[in-house]
């Protein structure tokens, strides 16, 4: 059994990250909805883990994940390719999301944990406790 675990980065050491590696691929996995209209970190790609219409788990999303890091090439068992950082809202569906990479052979997997909007506040407002535009991190939305 795999010792691997999916490594947690905060959104501004995952900026860094970025910076420093440009073999590095930040993919959002949050609904078509959310990247569109809510907003998603500038040059993230979009591979969406649950989505509508039938909100289910995207059974082709490993596969996707690996079209976007290795041009479609399958990677095989012990092979990384490049670091897969993962993003959602808040941070827990990206967690679940690398799980599932690390079983399909990926190696260098990585979640940002307060993700893109960050936890609800007393208000059940979102980012303004955390999340990768609390940060004030370059984001766009259409």
């Amino acid at each position: 059994m795999s010792n691997k675990h999916v490594k947690e980065l905060s959104p501004t050491e995952t900026f860094e990250l970025l910076k420093s590696n440009p073999r590095a691929v930040l993919i959002d996995v949050r609904s078509s909805m959310e990247f569109l209209f809510v907003g998603h970190p500038q040059g993230a790609i979009h591979v969406p883990w649950i989505d509508e219409p039938d909100w289910k788990i995207n059974a082709h999303f490993a596969a996707q994940v690996r079209q976007v890091m290795l041009g479609g090439i399958a990677a095989h068992e012990g092979t990384s390719g490049a670091p897969v950082v993962l993003i959602c809202r808040s941070g827990k569906r990206s967690a679940e999301a690398g799980e599932l990479l690390l079983k399909e052979g990926f190696t260098d997997v990585y979640n940002v944990s307060e993700g893109f909007e960050g936890e609800l506040d007393e208000n059940h407002h979102r980012s303004t406790k955390g999340g990768w535009r609390f940060h004030g991190l370059p984001w766009e939305q259409c």
